[in-house]
This record gives C-alpha cells, sequence and structure tokens, in this order.
C-alpha cells in the first residue's frame, strides 16, 4: 500500500518511502525495541519518528485487513482527531500499510520526533522531581480537558504523556502510542475515574490528583479520591496478578 501523507508533508514522499524502504538499516534506533520498533531519521531541520508495529500472531493479521483499522492507521488519524480537538501529540505525518493475502504484515507510523524533559513516569519515581505539584495539577487539568472532550485514552499509563517546560511555571503535555482510544459524547464519573488508574500507585498522589480534580469537577474531593482510589487499586491488583502468571508460564517453560 502507497504511505498516506498529511498534507503538510507531501513533498518529502520520496524521503519518507525512503526511510521505510531502508528503515532496518538506517535511522537511529530509539528506545528498546523489544515489541514495536523506533527509528529516528532526519527530514531538512526536522526529526522524524517511525514506529514499525510487530507482524500480528495471525487472528489479528487477518483482523486488521478486514474487520479493524490497524494501529499504524488508528495512530495516524487519532492524531489528528486530537490535534483538531486542541491537544497535545507529536505532529502526525504519515502512516504505511503492507499486506498479504492472508492479512497485514508490516505497518508503520511516521510522526515528528518531540523531545521533551519528562514523561509522567519521572513524577511518580523522582518525588522530588522540580515543580512536582505544579507539573502534577497542571496534567489532572490536561486530563480533564481531555474527559470534557470525550476522548478516552485507553492506555493512559506512566510513559505515554511527554511533558514539555513551556515557562517558567507552565508545562506542555502530548499523547503518545496512540492506537487504543475511544471518542464519546460525554464521559461518565466513573469513565473518568478509572482513566486516571493506571498512572501511579502512590496514593499521596492520588490525593493532589483528587484535589485538583475535585477544583473542576461537580463532586466532593472526598467522592473523587474514593472513586479514584478504588480504581486505582483495581487496576494494580490485576497488574500484579498478571506479571505473576507470565512468570509462572516461563518458569514451566
Amino acid at each position: 500500500m502507497p504511505l498516506t501523507i498529511h498534507p503538510g508533508f507531501t513533498k518529502y514522499k520520496s524521503d519518507l518511502s525512503r526511510f521505510i524502504e531502508n528503515f532496518n538499516t538506517s535511522g537511529t534506533l530509539f528506545g528498546d525495541g523489544k515489541r514495536n520498533k523506533i527509528r529516528l531519521f532526519e527530514l531538512d531541520d526536522k526529526t522524524v519518528n517511525i514506529k514499525s508495529f510487530k507482524i500480528p500472531n495471525l487472528i489479528n493479521q487477518v483482523a486488521y485487513k478486514f474487520f479493524r483499522k490497524s494501529k499504524a492507521r488508528r495512530s495516524y488519524e487519532y492524531a489528528n482527531k486530537l490535534i483538531e480537538n486542541g491537544i497535545g501529540t507529536p505532529q502526525p505525518i504519515a502512516f504505511e500499510e503492507n499486506f498479504s493475502l492472508i492479512g497485514i504484515q508490516k505497518s508503520y507510523y511516521i510522526s515528528e520526533h518531540l523531545p521533551t524533559e519528562l514523561t509522567f513516569r519521572e513524577l511518580v519515581e523522582i518525588p522530588d522531581y522540580p515543580d512536582h505539584d505544579i507539573i502534577l495539577r497542571q496534567f489532572v487539568r490536561f486530563s480533564f480537558q481531555l474527559h470534557q472532550k470525550g476522548i478516552e485514552f485507553l492506555d493512559h499509563s506512566p510513559g505515554n504523556t511527554l511533558i514539555k517546560k513551556v515557562t517558567e511555571n507552565q508545562y506542555a503535555f502530548f499523547l503518545v502510542d496512540l492506537n487504543r482510544m475511544e471518542f464519546h459524547g460525554q464521559m461518565d464519573f466513573d469513565q473518568r475515574m478509572k482513566n486516571l488508574s493506571r498512572l501511579t500507585p502512590k496514593k499521596e498522589m492520588i490525593a493532589v490528583m483528587a484535589n485538583e480534580y475535585a477544583k473542576l469537577y461537580d463532586r466532593s474531593e472526598a467522592e473523587i479520591f474514593e472513586k479514584m482510589w478504588f480504581y486505582t487499586n483495581d487496576f494494580q491488583v490485576k497488574f500484579h496478578k498478571k506479571i505473576k502468571m507470565k512468570k509462572l508460564l516461563k518458569f514451566w517453560k
């Protein structure tokens, strides 16, 4: 399949095609590449980020050809939709899908690479990170904006929000890893609180988040904290059960 390119980047078609064609032998590897590989390429004065999605299992190969949009396509379309809604995400540039007779094989999502100071993970792992409270509260306001617009980011986890310092006390937030999202007319209370459940296991951070969310939403701080902590705890229990099961399976292999 040919590249689908954002209107602002059509003049770079040959460059982008060349990057994908030589993906495995050029560019700079970004991250560990354990699941999907990301490589960085220079394009005029910009650095572009190309994510190569691994070939899925046979069932999903068929599904992504006939029944569902590929991860690459969803990433591109959702990025454009986020930007239309005023939500930060790296500029989408293009995507490409390659199909066999059976189903999808390799697919690629291309976006502008956005260097940032930190992700949400640093707030979890470094309690004394500079401006910790300010960043956390601004992040809550950013998440509230998502919820108000009916945007449910299903992978709202610590590594998927890039954070960039804009001014002395102001930070901007950018979502990445976009292939799992849902768009609603509106989100109810439980959807909102559950959407924040994967971010941190730390009760003290949940308390700050609940305090800030309560300033924006028509529920008491106590009610928001209780619900947010309930879903956070529920996620942590399921997450650790899953890790334990994986370890057992590896042991028996």
